[in-house]
């Protein structure tokens, strides 16, 4: 028997955007919820198996800042892409600080929206945009990253909760240990496209893995930023 087709909820408080968005992504195969504002989310969430959530940034009531932070505060870790007005810089940083996955600026293609779901699923299902490569197990400095069952391991032994992004973005570093990375190479990596006008998400995903790290993000002695380069995981690693 097939699996069935993701389920992905839109919430939106304009219906005409709604109904765009139901029709277009159900024509590309999936099958889709909608919602207008956060009451009817929190009424959608119990009743689907949601692959992912697309969540526009300005709703009534509660906005989509606060939908997000409510989501992850309450152990969500369903990838969320985040619908925002072009020009809002500082709501799309704050929106990656809280764990979204990605953003789409309105307006938008929704060509564009299809593509970028379709590559957040690719990466909270473990399949990279570059070849997919067998899983392993990376410890380094008493952590342990396990991609085979997708998770980060602190040196106590204790799982800590990373958003997908987060943990391929990991990945990526623990595969390259000792070699930076500039920002468009771990965007390409992770997205498969270059990192567009807002070049800020790598920072604000590296700075987010970093508290998560226990790395001091004044001077970090796991992730370090290489002046005019980009990023490197500088400690020791070992893959198994």
């Amino acid at each position: 028997m097939a699996e069935p087709a993701p389920q992905i909820l839109v919430v939106d408080d304009d219906r005409e955007i709604r109904d765009l968005l139901a029709r277009f992504l159900e024509k590309h195969g999936f099958r889709v919820t909608t919602a207008r504002d956060g009451r009817e989310l929190r009424r959608a969430l119990p009743n689907g198996n949601f692959a992912l959530v697309v969540l526009d940034l300005m709703l009534p009531g509660e906005d989509g800042l606060s939908l997000l932070r409510w989501l992850r505060e309450n152990g969500g870790r369903t990838p969320v892409v985040m619908l925002t007005a072009m020009g809002e810089e500082t709501d799309r940083i704050v929106g990656l600080e809280l764990g979204a996955d990605d953003y789409v600026p309105k307006p938008f293609n929704p060509r564009e929206l299809l593509a970028r779901i379709r590559a957040v699923l690719r990466r909270a299902e473990g399949a990279p945009a570059e070849a997919a490569q067998p899983p392993a197990t990376f410890r380094f400095a008493g952590w342990t990253l396990d991609t085979g069952r997708r998770r980060l391991l602190d040196p106590s032994g204790a799982e800590v909760a990373l958003t997908g992004g987060e943990f391929e973005l990991l990945r990526i570093l623990a595969e390259r240990a000792g070699r930076v990375l500039t920002r468009d190479m771990l965007m390409d990596l992770l997205h498969g496209r270059a990192t567009g006008p807002f070049d800020r998400a790598i920072d604000v995903a590296v700075s987010r893995l970093r508290r998560k790290l226990d790395d001091d993000g004044k001077a970090p002695a796991l992730i370090k930023t290489v002046r005019g380069g980009g990023y490197v995981l500088a400690a020791p690693v070992e893959r198994a």
